[in-house]
C-alpha cells in the first residue's frame, strides 16, 4: 500500500471550491464554455490524451468503453514522456485531473487515473 497523495477527478465545468492539489487538463482540446482564465490550471497536458482517432472512434458511446480502455492504455504505453509529466506532478503532491466530458464514468481522465496510480504503485513497489 503505498501513502502517496491522491489522483482525483473533476469536471471542468463543477464548482472546484474545496479541491486540493495540481489542477491538470487532460483533454486535447479545450473544454467548450470554459475560458482560458477562468478554469485557473497548473497545467494542460494535452498530449497524454488519447489520440484523435481514438477520441473520435469512442465518441463517449459506454458501448465501447471496454475497447476504449484498452486502446487508450495502449497508447499510454508508448507515450512515455507525457506519462512521466503527470507523473511528476502526482509525485508532488495531490493532483485533480480536469475532463470536459460530460459523462463522469466513461471519459478518458478515469482510465488515465488507474494507470497513472498503477504506474504509481510500481514504482513504490519497485
Amino acid at each position: 500500500m503505498t501513502n502517496a497523495p491522491d489522483i482525483n477527478l473533476s469536471r471542468v465545468h463543477d464548482d472546484h471550491v474545496g479541491t486540493q492539489g495540481a489542477r491538470l487538463l487532460v483533454d486535447r482540446v479545450w473544454p467548450r464554455g470554459i475560458s482560458k482564465g477562468d478554469l485557473e490550471l497548473d497545467a494542460w497536458i494535452k498530449e497524454v490524451a488519447p489520440s484523435n482517432e481514438l477520441r473520435k472512434w469512442f465518441g463517449h458511446d459506454p458501448d465501447r468503453w471496454d475497447e476504449f480502455r484498452r486502446r487508450y492504455r495502449a497508447e499510454l504505453d508508448d507515450n512515455e514522456e507525457a506519462v512521466v509529466r503527470c507523473l511528476d506532478w502526482c509525485r508532488q503532491g495531490p493532483v485533480v485531473l480536469l475532463y470536459g466530458a460530460k459523462d463522469r464514468n466513461h471519459n478518458q481522465a478515469v482510465v488515465l487515473r488507474d494507470y497513472l496510480r498503477a504506474r504509481r504503485t510500481g514504482e513504490d513497489a519497485a
